[in-house]
């Protein structure tokens, strides 16, 4: 089992920016994709960025390229999503994810762990 808990929401301005974190626990994570998920109101949940946790190129979807990066502290097994030049459609609730292989996805459905999720909102 693995266990996800998100942390860094907030309100912030347009333009600003927000770091979230995902602290790991439970089995070992070497053959493990993580990833950043976010759900808007009224809209789907879609993925945002996602990498191997042991190492691998990020992937990204196309509205947060240049402007969020997804990075790995393998000490203390915490992932993070730096958000920066927010907008206010990035405003969702942002959940943590992972799955056991060596191989991105940007399926919801291939994730099996998920966190409880933490609220992003962007003010105009």
């Amino acid at each position: 089992q693995v266990q996800l808990v998100e942390s860094g929401g907030g309100l912030v301005q347009a333009g600003g920016s927000l770091r979230l974190s995902c602290a790991h626990s439970g089995r070992t994570l070497s053959n493990l994709v993580t990833g950043w998920f976010r759900q808007a109101p009224g809209k789907e949940r879609e993925f945002v960025a996602a990498r191997t946790w042991s190492v691998g190129i990020p992937k990204y979807a196309d509205s947060v390229k240049g402007r969020f990066t997804i990075s790995i502290d393998v000490a203390t097994n915490t992932m993070y999503l730096q958000m920066n030049n927010l907008k206010p459609e990035d405003t969702a609730v942002y959940y943590c994810a992972a799955r056991n292989s060596m191989q991105v996805s940007e399926a919801e459905v291939s994730y099996r762990y998920w966190g409880q999720g933490t609220q992003v909102t962007v003010s105009s």
